[in-house]
């Protein structure tokens, strides 16, 4: 005896839409192991993974009224597909477009933090050759310009620049604010700060790397 689980067309389309949407699921889930354990390449990857997404959101919109909730839908039919639904309902892009598009915030990061740096030092290196010696005058370059190289991951922690810097602050902090530089230790800061940004840009890795 055939038992039917619609009594009119419209109950039927709304029966092979969660079986669409039930398969869209399934096949994501599957993408999302295959991608993982590397079985497929990145660009076979993202171009079926765009595909349905695609569809998953144009079904989706389509049932919103009798599937309100894609997690429930999950749940209710037991699915076990959490990596699609992250990637289907939580994300909506591909792992790899997500994977650009972190890698390209961190370069702007790390771009901005380059940029930052080489501003503390050219600013401590002219504030020097303007005479501003005193303590709470270089203190504060001094500092900015440390914390803006720990910024920078590339740096190791013993790299030059951050060695020297924290030398110099350390040995400021024993002096009074109003105390000022020698001639031979601003000229000793200045080359310190000189080698230091040298030993920065040479540091930085060059375009193609």
């Amino acid at each position: 005896m055939e038992v039917k689980l619609w009594n009119d067309k419209r109950e039927r389309e709304m029966y092979e839409n969660f079986a669409e949407l039930f398969a869209i699921i399934k096949a994501t889930e599957k993408l999302e192991k295959a991608y993982v354990r590397d079985i497929i390449s990145a660009t076979e990857y993202e171009t079926e993974c765009q595909k349905l997404i695609a569809q998953f959101k144009t079904l989706s919109s389509t049932l919103k009224d009798t599937v309100p909730s894609i997690e429930r839908f999950h749940d209710t039919y037991k699915m076990d597909c959490h990596a699609a639904l992250n990637r289907l309902v939580t994300s909506g892009v591909p792992a790899t477009v997500e994977h650009r598009a972190a890698a390209a915030m961190s370069a702007t990061t790390s771009a901005a933090t380059v940029a930052e740096c080489v501003q503390n030092f050219i600013t401590a290196m002219d504030s020097l050759k303007l005479n501003m010696v005193a303590v709470d005058q270089v203190h504060p370059l001094l500092s900015d310009l440390y914390a803006s190289l720990n910024k920078l991951s590339i740096l190791p922690h013993d790299f030059e620049g951050k060695t020297k810097m924290r030398e110099w602050i350390a040995r400021l902090s024993k002096m009074g604010a109003a105390d000022e530089l020698t001639e031979q230790q601003a000229r000793q800061l200045h080359f310190d700060l000189e080698s230091s940004y040298n030993s920065f840009m040479a540091a930085l890795p060059t375009a193609g790397t």
